[in-house]
């Protein structure tokens, strides 16, 4: 399979990791799944009421340098290894 293919997949596999992973992992997965289907954040830091929006926000903007294939290559790595967990 191609890269794409493989990162549909993760992002498939992602849906049914175990209840095990942690907060800090699912926040790396949302940073690097943002970083590869939109790229930079272009958008403000939400407000400090929204702590939710601010750490998601925070995991996309630590990856924003990454190319698009290199964010997939990463998420399809870090899903895998959550998977095997």
């Amino acid at each position: 399979m191609g890269l794409k293919e493989d990162f549909d997949q993760a992002a498939k596999d992602a849906l049914t990791l175990p209840a095990s992973t942690t907060n800090d992992d699912k926040l790396v997965l949302y940073g690097l799944f943002k970083t590869a289907t939109v790229g930079k954040p272009e958008t403000s830091r939400p407000g400090i009421f929204d702590q939710k929006g601010r750490a998601k926000w925070d995991a996309w903007k630590k990856v924003e340098d990454k190319s698009k294939d290199e964010a997939m290559q990463d998420y399809v790595l870090k899903v895998t290894q959550l998977k095997e967990a």
